[in-house]
């Protein structure tokens, strides 16, 4: 399917520019609409006649629907929203900002007024209560998540999902730490409310963490937690009590990173030495973190961008084209290395430990 983003490439200009001469919404240069009319003609673009009939009554603004729940890391939450307001205006729109958490009312709010053009939609759970009216909603809306009743390649229930393949980024964490020799592994989850809720991104974590542990033979312990030292400690003391044996943590908390390092200096564990650990974060939440973190990356940049431009193509006639996942990248750095060897009963006390893990 030939998609707007392919009529600006041959037209050799922004998908904006497209757009607005589609949609007829601003003054555009002569040769540049011929141009565009060319490439649409030669590649056979056909926009959506429902989107045309929106064209009519633009505000140029989008809405982002970012309830701040409990348990969320709001700076991961703010970098998707700079990212999505940064993209919005390279394409000429404002954006609107929904912070509460009124779930189906700010859709139907949104949809019965003029205040947007289209709705961008984050935290969603994997059995959204957003999702009947987003796909009865006259104005196209792309979420940044994967609910359980995700959409095939075409799109057929009119919605569109932008995110991170977080169940490979789970399974890449355990494949990493298997490979290091790891057999026995922790996982410091999101805090509980997120697991209640039935928040998708942790969800799908965790499935991908399970799965994996199971083809490569690790035995898994998973522990939600909030961030916080004192809850950081709890469950930390817990894992090494119940499986003394530990000797990998895998961090699905932005918040609980420092508190979990400074827990281990405390206790005089050593990383990697003693007990190696993966985060899936924030590449600046891993690289300035006290030891540097082997991590994947959250790239809320990228998920921003891609659902403003979804959006920039459905507002110019597109079809939804369904789900697009991220694929996962994790940096091996200093906080993750090879199991250590067992000590020898006569070897000097001082060598058993290592020396940095080389």
């Amino acid at each position: 399917m030939v998609t707007l983003a392919d009529v600006a490439r041959h037209a050799g200009v922004s998908a904006s520019t497209v757009s607005y001469v589609l949609s007829g919404k601003r003054s555009i240069s002569a040769p540049t609409r011929e141009r565009i009319q060319h490439s649409i003609d030669t590649l056979g673009y056909r926009p959506h006649a429902g989107a045309r009939a929106l064209a009519s009554s633009r505000t140029d603004i989008l809405a982002l629907m970012m309830p701040l729940r409990t348990g969320l890391y709001v700076p991961v939450m703010m970098e998707i929203a700079m990212a999505v307001t940064t993209t919005a205006r390279s394409h000429g729109y404002d954006v609107l900002l929904l912070t509460g958490e009124e779930g189906p009312e700010a859709v139907r709010r949104v949809e019965g007024s003029a205040i947007a053009d289209a709705m961008i939609v984050m935290d969603v759970g994997l059995d959204d209560p957003r999702l009947p009216w987003l796909r009865e909603a006259e104005r196209p809306a792309v979420l940044i998540g994967l609910p359980t009743e995700t959409v095939d390649a075409a799109g057929t229930d009119g919605l569109d999902c932008v995110d991170l393949d977080f169940e490979a980024a789970g399974a890449r964490c355990v494949e990493h730490l298997a490979g290091l020799g790891h057999t026995r592994v922790a996982v410091l989850g999101e805090p509980p409310a997120v697991y209640e809720r039935g928040t998708g991104f942790a969800a799908r974590t965790l499935t991908g963490l399970r799965a994996a542990a199971g083809r490569h033979g690790v035995g898994l312990l998973h522990r939600p937690v909030d961030g916080t030292y004192a809850a950081v400690a709890a469950a930390v003391t817990r894992v090494f009590e119940e499986r003394p044996g530990t000797t990998a943590l895998v961090v699905q908390n932005e918040a609980a990173v420092e508190p979990l390092l400074a827990l281990l200096r405390h206790q005089g564990r050593a990383v990697p030495e003693d007990v190696s650990v993966v985060a899936i974060c924030p590449d600046q939440v891993a690289v300035h973190a006290s030891v540097p973190l082997t991590a994947v990356s959250v790239p809320a940049q990228e998920m921003g961008r891609l659902a403003v431009e979804r959006l920039v193509g459905r507002l110019a006639g597109e079809e939804p084209r369904g789900t697009e996942l991220i694929a996962p990248r994790l940096t091996p750095r200093a906080s993750t290395g090879p199991v250590a060897a067992p000590a020898s009963p006569d070897a000097p006390t001082e060598d058993r430990r290592g020396h940095g893990g080389h």
